[in-house]
């Protein structure tokens, strides 16, 4: 017979069972509601781009759901990247950094990806297994064209940090990922799904659009990313890969990537980390521009190239081109899109935060303020709580990093509520207002909220930014407790 448990033990059992780690993400692949309504159902891909996704059980937990994906194009074409600032930088991001190098940004086919294991601090054998991960995808890709020895092919890892990949079975299935590729949604989807570790959804855009000097032509962009923790710039825990069908000079594309990567992924923060895989790729395949661009396109160097008046073809005409200031408009755009998705799945959010920042000296202080509030951990526990401590705040305002040159006596901060009602002033000049604590509740509970500060009453003073975030919840602590088992 059982001895009696004592009042104690009760209480102790009770407190397991109120704290037992509860991860709300469904370990059976399905998305949840609150979050289906950011996964798209249909969309427009770039001609040229094939994509697919195959199982290789790289973390030994998942025992069915794809974690390898491949997009290529269909022809070699010019590629871009942009990569992690982390000094532990992964072995595929060296690698892949060294085929583009070798390539000379030109003739790149796409890039394989696993998702599960990160294949970082991994030394000499780690970069070996990046080599045979790409190198396999770009034998098979070019069983056609034997002749093409060198590798053209990028790879990407997210996952475990300081493990090594189980690269017989990543190499094992890669005539499957081959096998499997496609140009439907539903190919796109289940790559963009083949990617993610602790994301609750794929996180996949496409969208169409126009360039001046190509009358008549629609192109098209699409692209996937990752990312739900250690997410901060320069960039985060994100994996991202664009493909368009539009004619881009190699030059113009590193200058257009670097441009939009800074307004998108380097303006969002979950957690304050920044990771060492961090790779956004960028691909333009000219598909559907006329044949003479597609041919200068995939290889002819600069000097042999003919000139258009507005092309988007060098660095001299890069500035004044008309379609490179509309293509600029474009990327930057769809990559910002891309980039809210991430804090959409920040690990346990709650709450989409946009943090603006007004008037300030000038905009790098601006995004020094607007970083410091999104990085804030008390504002961010407070936001999940749904309590206006609008002190907290200050306190983020106020310990900003660098020359931000923060007046108090002329410091005003608002919550700007998203059923677009008037704003709820909390500090005015330096002078704290009569909050309504009841609608400031009522605000709180909107799963988007926008924190508006405005450093000056100057009209002179005329520095932004903008920077996206999420709250903090109890559940982030045990998505990252328990990420490795």
């Amino acid at each position: 017979m059982a001895a009696p448990r004592t009042s104690a033990t009760r209480r102790l059992v009770s407190l397991s069972v109120q704290h037992a780690r509860c991860y709300s993400a469904p370990t059976d692949g399905a998305i949840p509601p609150t979050k289906a309504k950011y996964v798209p159902t249909e969309g427009t891909y770039p001609k040229g781009f094939v994509v697919g996704s195959a199982h290789a059980q790289v973390k030994a937990s998942n025992t069915k759901f794809d974690d390898l994906a491949l997009i290529a194009s269909e022809i070699p074409c010019p590629a871009a990247i942009v990569t992690t600032q982390n000094h532990f930088q992964a072995a595929p991001v060296s690698i892949s950094k060294k085929i583009m190098f070798q390539q000379k940004s030109w003739n790149i086919r796409g890039v394989v990806i696993n998702s599960g294991c990160a294949n970082a601090v991994t030394g000499k054998g780690g970069r070996e297994d990046a080599i045979r991960m790409a190198k396999t995808t770009h034998d098979l890709l070019n069983k056609r064209n034997p002749n093409v020895s060198s590798i053209r092919t990028l790879v990407m890892s997210t996952g475990v940090i300081g493990q090594r990949l189980p690269i017989d079975r990543i190499e094992a299935k890669i005539p499957t990922l081959v096998e499997s590729l496609g140009n439907t949604h539903e190919h796109w989807l289940r790559s963009a799904r083949a990617i993610c570790t602790t994301d609750t959804f794929p996180k996949l855009l496409s969208r169409q659009f126009t360039l001046p000097s190509y009358p008549g032509i629609t192109f098209s962009i699409a692209g996937m990313t990752k990312g739900a923790g250690m997410i901060h710039p320069n960039m985060a825990t994100l994996l991202g890969v664009v493909c368009t069908d539009a004619p881009i000079h190699k030059t113009a594309l590193r200058t257009l990537l670097s441009t939009a990567t800074n307004s998108s992924f380097n303006r969002i923060t979950v957690d304050g980390d920044t990771s060492t895989n961090d790779s956004v790729a960028l691909f333009a395949n000219a598909a559907a521009a006329p044949n003479s661009d597609r041919i200068h396109l995939q290889g002819l160097e600069p000097k042999d190239i003919p000139r258009r008046g507005s092309s988007m073809e060098g660095e001299t005409l890069e500035k004044q081109s008309e379609d490179y200031k509309e293509m600029n408009k474009v990327l930057t755009s769809f990559m910002a899109d891309l980039a809210k998705l991430i804090v959409r799945d920040g690990e346990g959010a709650t709450k989409f935060v946009t943090v603006k920042v007004t008037k300030a000296d000038n905009n790098n202080a601006a995004h020094a303020v607007a970083n410091s509030i999104a990085t804030s951990a008390l504002v961010k526990t407070a936001l999940y709580g749904k309590d206006a401590n609008w002190g907290r705040i200050l306190c983020a305002i106020g310990y900003a990093p660098g020359h931000t040159c923060i007046r108090p006596q002329e410091t005003s901060v608002s919550f700007i509520p998203a059923d677009g009602t008037e704003e709820l002033k909390l500090l005015v000049n330096g002078e704290p207002q009569a909050v309504d604590e009841a609608r400031a509740a009522a605000i709180l509970e909107m799963e988007d909220l926008e924190i508006l500060v405005k450093l000056s009453n100057k009209e002179k003073d005329v520095g932004e930014a903008t920077v996206y975030t999420c709250d903090f919840s109890h559940e982030y602590v045990t998505i990252n407790g328990d990420y490795r088992t």
